[in-house]
């Protein structure tokens, strides 16, 4: 878990004043938004994510998707699913909002120099991965191959669509898209997720390289199960839960799995940490 900084503590409990920098479209459900805090640098890790609050209406845990390096402000995506995200897709520049944290365990990068990099993400799953993502091409000769899988329901919702072309240009980096549902723009992989992954399977070698996987719950259990008949340990299988985090403290429950808090003890875990946590996936 992030650590609070000599005078951050009260970030975790009071939400601090943020600035919205900028605000674009990404789908028809997905916003991307830039915030700058206005009185400090937000300092996460690939992985966290922040409470965000607008008085009068409420607070929502949202990823948070830049990386840490090369901005003084921080990235969100925000799908529109209830009363606080879709007031966030209604503000425009110049806007005030609360920011609390940054809260949760990270992808844990540092520990991973000189491994190949697996990101496998299933549709907003690409938020927080992005960040994982630019953390690890901030640090390239620290890596051996990167390979990023990216999967959604149809092309009108592909995120982040300008990098995933330049990433596909780096030789370095494989990039391997694929679709639900296809349609007459398309011309790439139609399919689930895991039909990626036979082409890669003899470029990569699992001893030596660490899987992340970030999406909806229902592709955990299906991709997981390719990655161990690849020979993953699972102890190199690493994801992040989805659950309500509604403190982010670990004091209300909402998040709570058996014995585990999400919030703090997650979101990012190995698939070895919760084996024994039926509810987890």
């Amino acid at each position: 878990m992030h650590e609070p900084r000599s005078g951050e503590a009260n970030a975790l409990f009071l939400p601090e004043v943020a600035t919205l920098v900028a605000a674009s479209a990404m789908t028809d459900r997905d916003r991307f938004l830039e915030f700058k805090l206005d009185n400090r640098e937000l300092g996460h890790l690939p992985g966290q994510f922040v409470e965000v609050s607008i008085p009068g209406i409420g607070e929502a845990p949202i990823s948070i998707s830049s990386s840490p390096t090369g901005t003084k402000g921080f990235e969100l995506v925000v799908r529109n699913v209830g009363r606080v995200t879709a007031a966030l897709h209604n503000l425009v520049p110049g806007a005030k909002v609360g920011i609390r944290g940054p809260f949760g365990t990270s992808f844990g990068l540092d520990q991973c120099e000189g491994k190949n990099l697996l990101f496998i993400a299933g549709g907003i799953g690409l938020v927080p991965l992005r960040s994982a993502i630019a953390w690890a091409l901030g640090r390239r000769s620290a890596y051996g191959r990167i390979f990023i899988l990216f999967g959604c329901l149809d092309p009108s919702q592909r995120l982040f669509t300008e990098e995933l072309e330049r990433w596909k240009t780096d030789p370095s980096i494989t990039v391997l898209e694929t679709v639900d549902r296809g349609d007459s723009s398309w011309h790439g992989n139609t399919g689930v997720i895991t039909s990626l992954l036979p082409a890669i399977k003899d470029r990569l070698d699992p001893t030596a390289a660490r899987a992340f996987l970030v999406g909806p719950p229902v592709m955990y259990k299906f991709v997981i199960l390719e990655l161990k008949n690849l020979g993953f340990q699972d102890s190199d299988i690493v994801l992040s839960l989805e659950r309500h985090m509604k403190c982010g403290v670990g004091k209300c429950g909402h998040c709570q799995i058996n014995s585990l808090y999400v919030c703090r003890e997650g979101p990012v875990m190995t698939y070895e940490s919760i084996i024994g946590h039926r509810e987890a996936l």
